[in-house]
């Protein structure tokens, strides 16, 4: 299956900007697999086609990058990726808990969707956010302090279409397709609402402010 002619040509219009915005079309590659995958919804068939086309590369050039990378989906994604970090913290904070109880709650395994498409459930190995550990991402957005009752209940509010906001960052969440626009580099305007650090993660900074601490300045620097 092509695209749809209208299809087709919003695509065009778009990799033609992505591709402006640098000196080599091929480095292009990765936020135009971004950009088909937000129409999509994966990067298809179809998908490596056009990036190939649009770039004067080889279907097995572009194919053997979108396969390197995790964050591009070789198979139809949900409307929300949800990933539970699983790294060295969190599993000891209670990231292995929450992924055994969320798997078998919603029914799906790693890199798997379920079967309403609401969902698709992933393993990440860091989400550098272990001062709120457990973490669990869903398009890329912060959930902090997780536990498996809240991760469950957070499945579920997706799947049933609530309104549910991540713990920083916007007071929304987009889609996957809406996040993967936003990642091949067209802004929602929603990157600067809300705080980006917090809590744990302004400690550091809290306490160097109050005993006047300051970086060491680097060789040849002004005093």
């Amino acid at each position: 299956m092509t695209y749809a002619p209208e299809v087709r040509e919003r695509l065009e219009t778009d990799a033609k900007e992505i591709i402006g915005r640098y000196p080599r079309p091929r480095s292009a590659l990765l936020p135009l697999l971004h950009l088909v995958q937000s129409v999509d919804g994966y990067v298809s068939d179809d998908g490596q086609e056009f990036c190939a086309e649009m770039l004067g590369l080889s279907k097995a050039e572009v194919v053997g990058v979108a396969t390197f990378y995790t964050m591009y989906k070789r198979r139809p994604a949900g409307d929300y990726n949800v990933g539970v970090c699983i790294n060295t913290l969190c599993a000891v904070m209670g990231g292995d808990q929450i992924w055994a109880e969320l798997s078998e709650h919603v029914g799906v395994g790693h890199d798997e969707t379920t079967p309403d498409g609401k969902i698709t459930l992933e393993r990440l190995e860091c989400n550098a956010a272990c001062d709120f550990a457990p973490v669990m991402m869903v398009n890329w957005e912060f959930f902090d302090n997780q536990t498996p009752e809240s991760a469950k209940q957070l499945a579920d509010d997706l799947r049933a279409g609530k309104e549910v906001a991540p713990t920083r960052g916007p007071g929304r969440l987009c889609t996957f397709r809406e996040a993967s626009r936003v990642l091949a580099g067209f802004p929602d305007g929603l990157a600067a609402d809300g705080p980006s650090a917090a809590g744990p993660s302004l400690e550091g900074l809290k306490i160097a402010r109050a005993n006047g601490w300051e970086a060491p300045k680097a060789e040849g620097s002004e005093k």
